[in-house]
């Protein structure tokens, strides 16, 4: 009965759907793309033009750093059209211009919000982008560090510039986020803790792509309430740069990037070092949050008019103090140690041309752990060393006809653990490299996903559906299916309405599954996390202001988190659970005004709020380390202010009131505090060079992130980067 009785509901749905839409067409307020934009000239978009900077090379960057509504990349975002974001592909260029004066007109720009390829103005899904404006103007030197600025983006750090974060969206946990390097997957599944650990420099960053909410249908696992795409390319001719950096606390940077263009083939070698003395010490008296780390990057293209292409190849390794990261009040150690190497690599491509585009990818990412609870004193606490390897490949494509456009595509991951503390014991073990010890356990699953969406263009509408299914060997569960829809209407030419309806799941991490140390019990037969979202928003944009509105709701079931139950006393330890369910309801409020389309001189300034509240009440006595420690208020601001010729400051701030407590060592419970940051950096721009000084936590407010470790004070760095 409940079986025919959904049928029949559904079928009544779309009757009246289809009865209101022949209303609109009859009435001419909706009318359908011809089907001739689906032919293979549809990539060929009409070039952006701004009322200020018209056919400039730099027009693309005086309109980004904002919200806007945007389309997928080239084919399906698990593909190198991820990293095309923003073409790079010259329509007009002037040869005898100097470098300041060179004009470039690029096409529409493209980011991530749905499957498949759509333009900016028919796109459904909204997606917060740092551009590179923004990224060269930021008083930041860590990608981490940036997204702090990401109104919907919650930042928790355990060191500075970068050592070691968790990022989390929209009230969620660090665990639910999906990280992306050029469209690839990066998440390591042993623990989200390090997935930060990234090859790339900030300067290589084009722009980052955020997006908030469930993307189960685009991204498949681990998308549980956003992504984060991370987008580099090669430079677009041949050269070269060095930058330095010193600062605060033995603070010390250098990195450099070689690229080489010819013909098609497009090759650039980045690599760099950095290192601090660290801003804490431990009750001996030794610095306790020092760290050093290397990484260099290579990416490399071949882009024709048939067929594109690109690969790269990364390393990232790093050490760092921990001081007292993972302490609790039963185990008060203040001098932990963390070391990680990680391997990224990747080959993807995409066709240009024909009925039927296809695309793909296949990658395999290596993660190196090594963790100290008593730094340098194994026969004190034994080392914990992990082991992960991912390997993964997928097969993506669409195609255009009478009723719109249809992606539909697959992918298959495996994640496989070797650990001397993580997983089920091996039949056979592995050594465990510089040491005398073995990998002795470990873990192994394959997750399998195939996706199917459909895009339905009018001239003011544009709805996008699909779902994605998916199997996981290692969860008990029966291949499941999991739909979303965005909805984009247009009524005029500044305002865009959207809403959607979204859900994805998550696999629990191996660290949640099995850690057993120093006060911490897991459970390794914890529920995969599950999570509905419905949101719907507002946007007004012009070429002087841009405003938004976004309210969304998540219900999420089975999540899960550490908690700690006071009550036990001295038999309190941490353990991972799966919370029944959580109810989040939010909203963000943004506004963008551009004085400098004026007047050049003027400034640009932005400011947002978000609000966060859940339902999911927790008992007195209970500590929860993630889930339920969350930022109810959120305001960020920045100011963009050109003060002479070639000098320019750029401040930006933000204020954070955090939901939840933590237990000091003295056994007292302690409630998160208010506090506000202040960044500011003064950069004097040349053609082949600038140079900058900047403060970060300009005021040096005494702040936490996580209960036990205390986030450093005022940090000065100056810095030069040199073209050459």
């Amino acid at each position: 009965m409940g079986h025919h009785a959904r049928k029949k509901g559904t079928a009544l749905v779309i009757s009246k759907i289809i009865c209101t839409f022949a209303t609109l067409f009859k009435k001419g307020k909706l009318k359908i793309i011809k089907k001739n934009m689906y032919k293979p000239t549809f990539n060929k978009r009409q070039v952006l033009v701004f009322h200020r900077f018209g056919n400039k090379g730099y027009s693309l960057f005086a309109c980004l750093g904002r919200e806007v509504v945007c389309s997928v990349l080239s084919v399906a975002t698990l593909t190198y059209a991820s990293a095309e974001s923003v073409s790079t592909d010259p329509v007009v260029t002037d040869s005898t211009a100097t470098t300041t004066a060179r004009e470039m007109m690029l096409e529409e720009v493209s980011v991530t919000g749905s499957r498949a390829p759509l333009t900016k103005s028919q796109a459904a899904r909204m997606v917060t982008v740092l551009d590179r404006a923004d990224i060269a103007q930021a008083p930041v030197q860590s990608i981490n560090d940036l997204l702090k600025y990401a109104l919907g983006v919650d930042v928790r750090q355990r060191g500075p510039i970068g050592a070691q974060t968790d990022i989390s969206i929209r009230g969620g946990t660090s665990e639910q986020i999906i990280l992306l390097l050029n469209g690839i997957n990066i998440c390591d599944p042993q623990t989200g803790h390090n997935a930060m650990d990234l090859p790339v420099d900030l300067s290589e960053v084009v722009r980052i792509e955020v997006l908030e909410g469930p993307a189960g249908r685009i991204y498949g696992t681990s998308s549980m309430v956003g992504a984060i795409n991370i987008v580099t390319r090669p430079a677009s001719d041949t050269s070269a740069d060095i930058l330095l950096e010193g600062g605060s606390y033995g603070y010390a940077k250098v990195s450099g990037r070689a690229n080489q263009k010819s013909g098609h083939w497009n090759n650039q070698l980045s690599a760099g070092y950095s290192r601090s003395d660290g801003y804490s010490e431990n009750a001996a008296g030794h610095k306790n949050s020092d760290f050093s780390g290397s990484k260099a990057f290579y990416q490399g293209q071949y882009d024709d008019e048939t067929v594109r292409l690109h690969w790269h190849l990364g390393i990232a390794d790093k050490g760092w103090g921990s001081s007292t990261s993972y302490a609790s009040p039963k185990w008060q150690a203040d001098d932990q140690y963390e070391h990680t190497t990680k391997v990224y690599s990747a080959i993807q491509g995409e066709s240009k041309r024909g009925i039927l585009r296809l695309s793909g990818n296949i990658y395999w990412n290596q993660n190196r752990d090594r963790y100290e609870g008593y730094r340098g004193q194994p026969d004190k606490m034994k080392f914990n060393y992990n082991r992960t390897d991912v390997y993964g490949v997928s097969l993506s494509s669409y195609f255009d006809w009478a009723i719109g456009r249809t992606a539909f595509g697959a992918e298959l991951r495996n994640e496989d653990l070797v650990s001397g503390n993580l997983g089920e014991p091996l039949s056979q073990t592995h050594h465990i490299r510089n040491t005398d010890r073995d990998y002795t356990l470990g873990v192994n699953r394959t997750n399998i996903s195939a996706y199917l969406e459909q895009n339905i263009l009018l001239n003011n509408f544009t709805l996008s559906a699909g779902l994605v299914a998916v199997k996981n060997t290692w969860s008990s569960m029966n291949m499941t299916v999991y739909p979303g829809v965005d909805i984009s209407y247009r009524p005029g030419s500044h305002w865009r309405l959207h809403a959607s309806y979204n859900t994805s799941l998550r696999m629990p991490s191996f660290t949640e599954m099995y850690y057993k140390l120093q006060g911490y019990s897991a459970d390794p037969h914890l529920k995969p996390e599950e999570m509905q979202a419905l949101e719907a928003g507002i946007t007004f944009q012009s070429s002087l202001i841009t405003l938004n509105s976004t309210f969304w709701h998540h219900h999420g079931k089975n999540m899960i988190d550490w908690i700690m139950d006071t009550s036990k006393g001295d038999e309190a330890v941490w353990e991972s659970v799966n919370h029944t369910t959580i109810n989040s309801t939010g909203m963000e409020v943004s506004a963008t005004i551009d004085l400098s389309q004026v007047e050049p001189h003027l400034p640009l300034m932005k400011i947002g709020y978000s609000y966060i509240d859940q339902s999911k009440d927790q008992e007195a006595h209970i500590v929860s380390q993630y889930a339920l420690e969350y930022l109810r208020h959120k305001l960020v601001a920045n100011l963009q202010l050109p003060i002479w010729q070639h000098l320019r400051l750029n401040v930006n701030g933000r204020w954070q009131d955090r939901v939840g407590s933590y237990t000091d060592f003295n056994g007292n419970i302690q409630d998160y505090k208010p506090y506000f940051v202040a960044d500011a950096r003064l950069t004097w721009q040349q053609n082949r060079w600038k140079a900058y000084v900047e403060a970060n936590n300009l005021f040096d407010t005494s702040y936490r992130d996580y209960g036990l470790v205390e986030q450093p004070g005022r940090w000065l760095i100056a810095g030069i980067n040199v073209n050459l």
